[in-house]
């Protein structure tokens, strides 16, 4: 059963990979596509993968609160004393997905880094790093040309995604296309009703156009998943 394990709420059948939990599959193949990317020098590690609702909405409200950054587009931290709710709801999903509406759910989707170039406590999770001159340049060009080969793509790309492009968010499409076709926004309506989440009430008048754009709007995967149109 995919409710409510796909929107975060019970956890799916999950396995340990070198300390984090993703899908069987999606561990398997991950494990064979870190093989091939050490013969060429390449030390994929993984930063995030699995995160429950509750681990989410931790992020989303620390960011709604000030707790944590909000950052533009540029990865600038942004003054969000300035914003009217619905322009701070906005930003934050420029960058991070509404509890609920995360891949991360999923056990299918998960942040890369190389770390025989950067470690984890360095790294950042921005454009900057895995562009030309960046540590992590090599392991997004490596990914470019071989991730397919196991089952995996890049989601989040620019003019292909409601979210900004990520070159460190991969996607085992083969179980998350499964995933979005069964994404229901009026299961996930029902639950975010009794959450404590900051911004609930823009949030809720505009789930549908949200859902739309930051969980249906995702690049085409190697599958042919088709994505509805933006209706916003």
């Amino acid at each position: 059963m995919l409710e409510p394990a796909i929107y975060g709420f019970d956890e799916p059948t999950l396995v340990d990979h070198q300390g984090h939990r993703l899908a069987p599959e999606c561990a398997a193949q991950l494990s064979k596509m870190q093989g091939a990317a050490a013969s060429d020098g390449i030390n994929i590690a993984i930063c995030s993968s699995y995160r429950d609702f509750n681990r989410q909405l931790g992020i989303w409200n620390a960011k709604a609160n000030g707790k944590r950054p909000v950052l533009d587009a540029a990865s600038r931290p942004m003054d969000i004393e300035t914003l009217s709710d619905n322009e701070l709801l906005d930003a934050i999903l420029r960058w991070s997905a509404l509890p609920g509406m995360s891949r991360h759910h999923w056990g299918t989707d998960l942040d890369l880094f190389d770390a025989n170039a950067i470690s984890q406590a360095s790294l950042e999770l921005i454009d900057s790093e895995y562009q030309l001159g960046g540590p992590c340049h090599g392991l997004h060009q490596w990914l470019v040309a071989h991730a397919a080969d196991f089952g995996f793509y890049f989601p989040y790309q620019a003019g292909l995604s409601g979210v900004s492009p990520e070159p460190w968010h991969l996607s085992y499409y083969p179980l998350a296309d499964s995933h979005l076709a069964s994404f229901d926004s009026q299961a996930l309506k029902a639950r975010l009703e009794q959450a404590d989440i900051a911004l609930k009430a823009p949030i809720l008048a505009r789930l549908e156009a949200l859902v739309s754009r930051y969980v249906y709007f995702v690049a085409p995967s190697p599958n042919g998943q088709v994505n509805p149109i933006i209706n916003e």
